[in-house]
């Protein structure tokens, strides 16, 4: 298919910025759309409405989907994301599917009947198709939560001309997160028991909505290319290597790119004192008024920052081993996030222990991330694997140089410096050490007290570095294409 042809894409998601967002996928499902529509394509969003969101939207029409023997009601309502770019105004519509008894809720997700929730709005997400008179040339999911579209669509919904010629892509974005549940949930997608098979959707004993996007997907990513190619051996394969390297051939590696409009140092709205790579002396000014706010001693000592999902996945156990040879540098430490008790209760612990060192915020604001990305000169980012990671690119953007480890996105993005060419990015070290880690942090320090040199030649190189969507939604169009082209290829051998 030639790479200029208008394409007609339905994103689907379970989440998206600015409506509802527990992690990376919103940010994703947010921007990535509206790259694509600026480009020319006609892009248009799926969701959930959830009880949280409360834009306003017009209601387009209703429609009942048999679920367990009974009726309910998808609703489809409408609203829009737009964005500006270079005084052209790219509006994406956005449906979001409603349904009292499954969306009502106070959260998004972590609910006893989570299996019946997505089985309900993925068969919702086909149904409304026709009434929104969209046919899309590709329908795109993303994680667990919109895997059964690609296995209703090939094998229920084909039957009508309508559907045929659809392609689907599938986009996982963490392969820990699979949505398996019992034998029973396949009747939730009207499916007979004879897919309850290894070669479709049983995986271990359960039913694998993850599995089913994967398998019956014309194609696949992943959010980065090194995890393409991490998640076929078992390290970071999460059981499912032997398939992923059953679909290699059809398995591709796209890293992600940020907002550049919501994170710009030189129109941040929530930072104190607006900067860029031209002005890079008043970014200091950022670490002086976060360290009056979080009522940290006013000095030039460097900022170590942390904006992250307090979790194991992020290498937080290698933090809790080095902390106290970390926190006796010259350094002061600044953590946002929220997660598992533990690491809560370690940061809140340490921060009353070292209250002329360290600040840690237990939860997540957004104002307060970009002022920490801001302020700080180094951000942290030890992962145990990492899909893509976003904080590592935003704090690039903000000057503020990552120490990471080579895994996943971070490997792909982040090129460890070399003090004595001054070319690289961020600090990166291999083996998942604590020992290794502080290694890295340590050269970081070290190199810092050599700001206004080869520090400073790195931030400016950092943040006139291009993280935006253009490239990966150029090479999302790319991919489309070769869906449409192989699913084309299906049907042709089908008739």
């Amino acid at each position: 298919m030639n790479q200029q042809q208008r394409l007609k894409v339905l994103y689907v998601s379970s989440e998206v910025s600015p409506f509802a967002k527990t992690g990376g996928l919103a940010d994703v499902a947010g921007s990535l759309p509206q790259a694509l529509a600026s480009l020319g394509h006609d892009v248009r969003i799926v969701m959930p409405k959830y009880k949280l969101i409360e834009s306003p939207m017009e209601t387009r029409f209703d429609f009942p989907i048999t679920v367990r023997g009974r009726k309910e009601t998808a609703i489809i309502r409408e609203y829009y994301l737009e964005e500006k770019e270079n005084d052209v105004l790219n509006v994406v519509p956005v449906y979001f599917i409603d349904n009292y008894h499954y969306f009502d809720r106070e959260n998004v997700y972590c609910y006893f009947d989570e299996a019946e929730r997505f089985a309900f709005f993925c068969r919702a997400v086909l149904e409304m198709l026709p009434g929104l008179d969209f046919k899309p040339d590709v329908i795109h999911c993303n994680d667990w939560q919109s895997g059964p579209i690609s296995v209703l669509l090939k094998e229920q919904y084909h039957i009508s001309p309508f559907y045929r010629d659809i392609a689907t892509i599938i986009t996982i974005h963490n392969l820990h997160y699979q949505g398996n549940y019992p034998r029973e949930c396949l009747k939730l997608l009207g499916l007979p028991d004879d897919y309850f098979h290894p070669d479709k959707l049983e995986f271990y004993g359960d039913v694998s909505f993850l599995k089913a996007g994967i398998v019956y997907a014309d194609l696949i990513n992943t959010v980065s290319k090194t995890y393409a190619r991490e998640i076929q051996a078992p390290e970071f394969g999460e059981r499912m290597e032997g398939l992923m390297q059953s679909r290699s051939n059809d398995l591709y590696g796209i890293v992600n790119g940020i907002n550049t409009y919501e994170f710009d140092p030189a129109n941040d709205p929530h930072i104190a004192v607006k900067y860029d790579s031209g002005s890079l002396d008043k970014k200091v000014e950022n670490k002086y008024a976060l360290q009056r706010s979080l009522k940290l001693p006013v000095s030039d000592s460097p900022m170590v920052g942390l904006v992250s999902r307090l979790v194991d996945q992020k290498g937080l156990d290698l933090v809790e081993q080095i902390f106290a040879d970390f926190i006796n540098e010259d350094v002061q430490f600044v953590v946002l996030g929220h997660g598992d008790e533990r690491y809560e209760e370690f940061f809140k612990e340490m921060s009353l222990k070292y209250p002329e060192k360290m600040a840690a915020h237990i939860g997540f604001k957004a104002p307060l991330a970009q002022q920490i990305y801001a302020a700080s000169d180094i951000f942290l980012m030890p992962s145990k694997f990492e899909p893509c990671g976003l904080g590592q690119l935003i704090g690039l953007r903000y000057g503020t140089l990552p120490i990471v480890r080579a895994t996943g996105g971070l490997a792909d993005t982040v090129v460890d410096v070399n003090p004595v060419s001054g070319t690289g990015n961020g600090f990166v070290f291999k083996n998942y050490s604590a020992q290794d880690l502080l290694d890295a942090i340590k050269r970081a320090l070290c190199l810092y007290r050599n700001k206004d040199g080869v520090w400073r030649k790195l931030i400016k190189t950092a943040m006139e570095s291009d993280f935006s969507w253009k490239a990966p939604a150029e090479e999302y169009v790319r991919l489309y294409n070769r869906a449409l082209d192989k699913n084309c290829g299906k049907n042709g051998a089908e008739q």
